[in-house]
């Protein structure tokens, strides 16, 4: 967030519109473990951008905590979000309030649930002393790829786009309203295939979020993904099966940022 003006050329922090991360970050707590996690290099150069040491960073969708480690390296307080049982104890596993350099909040918590989603975030944030976070970041599911759990309010399962649209600018009018005016939030999403053609889930949601939120947006960016997991070993058999047909193979995902106004 603040930049010396002397040092500015020595930062590694990607600010092209395009973005080839390459393998997976390593070490540490990273692991690619988890359908549905995204590279830790995404994480790292927005919260490196956008913030700064002992800030706070609010992680809607957790999942196996690629944010919450990136915040730990980076010294960022950290209050995250998740509504599966399993991973969140995964998480908690890994993480050791005594030795770690930064304070972390890992919710149980439905977004869409506001009474819920008020309680817990302003708990956290009354223990850092605070009343708004300085960043959110956001890595959704894309809608029913992956159904990440049974549960009903999980986005994953949402009966029909409209529905997970809904649900998604619900979640996220929640979290807006706790964060600080002017500073930034990104959402990473790619789109799917549905009825033999494309979903363009990214635009929708970045419409429904410049539709409902006062906001600027200031980037979209094309990541390239590497090692999807449905596709390692037979990327021979993709290709021929998209030759045959008359689609194109996804290669690429969406970081949306905007700036609350």
């Amino acid at each position: 967030m603040k930049f010396d003006k002397e040092h500015w050329k020595e930062l590694d922090i990607n600010v092209d519109s395009l973005w080839l991360i390459g393998p997976r970050a390593k070490g540490g707590k990273r692991e690619n473990n988890y359908h549905g996690n995204f590279t830790p290099q995404v994480p790292d150069n927005l919260i490196r951008r956008y913030t700064d040491e002992d800030e706070i960073v609010i992680d809607l969708f957790m999942g196996s905590g690629t944010t919450l480690y990136e915040c730990e390296n980076l010294k960022r307080n950290y209050i995250g979000y998740d509504i599966n049982d399993e991973i969140i104890d995964i998480v908690k596993n890994k993480m050791n309030e005594e030795t770690s350099p930064i304070k972390f909040f890992i919710n149980k918590t439905d977004i869409t649930n506001t009474e819920d989603f008020n309680k817990a975030t302003e708990k956290a944030l009354s223990k850092l002393g605070k009343k708004k976070a300085d960043f959110l970041i956001i890595h959704p599911p894309y809608w029913d790829i992956i159904h990440f759990t049974n549960n009903s309010c999980d986005l994953s399962n949402a009966e029909s786009l409209k529905d997970f649209i809904d649900k998604f600018t619900l979640g996220m009018s929640n979290a807006l309203s706790y964060l600080k005016s002017n500073r930034h939030f990104a959402i990473i999403v790619g789109d799917l295939y549905r009825d033999s053609a494309v979903v363009p889930l990214g635009f929708y949601l970045m419409y429904a979020i410049m539709k409902n939120f006062k906001c600027k947006l200031k980037g979209i960016v094309i990541k390239d993904m590497v090692g999807n997991r449905a596709k390692i070993g037979i990327e021979n058999l993709w290709k021929y099966k998209a030759l045959k047909s008359d689609y194109f193979l996804f290669k690429h995902e969406y970081i949306f940022v905007f700036r609350k106004s």
